[in-house]
């Protein structure tokens, strides 16, 4: 291990340059005009594969964007690693907002800033980098190791899961390593064992056939944007409690062990409302921040569009107005339940004067993941003897989809290691990644190969 440490540590300035190459790439999933950047994305993730160390690497084209795979396995009678990682990143707007162009990453404040810095792309160059600083020093891995790297995981992983279904030998494996969380704060390395689910919702009323002048039919033709506004109010009461009737019936209830373990974190109301420069926090009565962020379903409306927008004034009674809204979900809330009750009650608000239009985008089922696999405590030693300190053990709000159905597929453990932090901007302006978090990310990976394979 003491080679493999100095091999990245010593090359560590050109990890960053690689790690600059593949976030020039736009590789934006949700985006058609996107589609051959996904397909050059793929393929410079094969080529770091290949250039590791695997003795196999393929490109597979799926019905949407591509999935890349890689595998070792010339350590018989050790583990075997399934390494899970996404290459596609979020859009970019509001791209005014950006200190920097977002494919163009730069180098500041000991950061690396640029779209998919810490989701995913540096935090799966992590493991690809100290996978190749093994077969440079000692010329072998001390397990056996797979990769399967995604370019969906933006829009709900639709193509691994049925990938998943059929290729379960091809991805048999004893434990599954995922990269795509955060530390609890910096320097204070973090295991995740819980993530949120999600039920994301399209809604769109529409009115008149046209747009219409606000003038001549204000008053007497229903206004869309109008409805719409009202219908989200009613999402939610003011406590901030979530009025879809049936929406809590399904909702675990942290044990005391975990709210005791929650308050032992410290966790600062005042220093997270600093970080975002709001005023105070805000959330569901009777619940402390941490318990809102990680053990509570949520509910938020992530963008409206309808009427005139642009510079100056139009005075125009729209013909149609739509909103994205997401609910994170917790044990044991289902994304299909819950798609259904929004539906079912939003139709129940909907004006008569409208026709009203509801669409399940996408969803991911909630996890909590057992502590006590031999893996998860390979993880904490590594974690504990690059960082020099305690491992915690921490839900997150977040959610990534396919791991319910990695866990379900392979009947293997998934220890979720993560670099990044909350104060990184994922899926915002100004995307960006600790310099620090990527070099203790490479050594983590590196020292868990080694404690995994004791």
């Amino acid at each position: 291990m003491e080679q493999v440490s100095k091999y990245i540590k010593s090359n560590f300035d050109n990890y960053i340059e690689e790690l600059k190459d593949y976030l020039r790439i736009p590789s934006i999933s949700s985006l058609p005009q996107n589609k051959n950047d996904m397909q050059t994305c793929a393929k410079f993730v094969a080529n770091q594969l290949k250039n590791a160390g695997m003795n196999k690497t393929e490109v597979i084209q799926t019905e949407g964007h591509p999935l890349v795979y890689g595998e070792w396995l010339g350590a018989p009678g050790k583990p075997t690693v399934l390494i899970y990682g996404h290459y596609d990143v979020q859009p970019v707007d509001p791209l005014d907002l950006w200190h920097s162009q977002p494919f163009d990453p730069v180098i500041k404040d000991k950061k690396i800033w640029a779209r998919g810095a810490s989701d995913d792309k540096g935090q799966t160059l992590i493991h690809m980098k100290a996978v190749e600083a093994y077969f440079k020093t000692v010329g072998s891995l001390p397990v056996n190791v797979k990769f399967i790297i995604e370019g969906e995981e933006e829009v709900g992983s639709p193509n691994l899961g049925i990938f998943l279904k059929n290729n379960k030998e091809k991805l048999k494996c004893d434990s599954i390593m995922v990269s795509d969380t955060s530390l609890q704060e910096p320097g204070i390395p973090t295991i995740t064992y819980g993530l949120r689910g999600l039920a994301y919702m399209e809604l769109e009323l529409i009115g008149p056939d046209r747009d219409l002048h606000s003038g001549a039919f204000g008053g007497a033709i229903g206004n869309p944007i109008n409805e719409l506004a009202k219908i989200i109010a009613k999402l939610q009461d003011k406590n901030g409690k979530i009025t879809i009737p049936g929406f809590y019936d399904d909702v675990k209830k942290a044990t005391k062990k975990e709210r005791e373990n929650f308050k032992s974190l410290n966790f600062s109301d005042k220093k997270l409302a600093k970080e975002f420069k709001v005023k105070e926090l805000q959330g569901e009565k009777g619940f402390t921040t941490i318990e809102r962020l990680w053990i509570r379903p949520t509910l938020d409306c992530n963008g409206i569009v309808g009427g005139y927008t642009g510079e100056g004034a139009k005075t125009v009674l729209p013909s149609k107005a739509s909103a994205k809204i997401s609910m994170r979900l917790v044990p044991d809330q289902t994304p299909k339940k819950i798609a259904k009750l929004f539906t079912k009650y939003v139709q129940s608000l909907a004006p008569k004067s409208m026709k009203m239009t509801v669409k399940d985008l996408h969803g991911g089922y909630p996890i909590v993941v057992d502590l006590n696999d031999r893996s998860i405590d390979a993880a904490a030693r590594a974690l504990k003897a690059v960082y020099g300190k305690e491992v915690l053990f921490a839900r997150e709000g977040g959610s990534i989809p396919i791991i319910v159905e990695f866990v379900k597929q392979l009947k293997a453990p998934t220890v979720l290691m993560g670099f990044g932090l909350e104060t990184d901007n994922i899926h915002s302006p100004n995307e960006h990644f600790l310099l620090e978090n990527f070099e203790k990310g490479l050594l983590s990976s590196a020292k868990f190969f080694e404690e995994y394979a004791k």
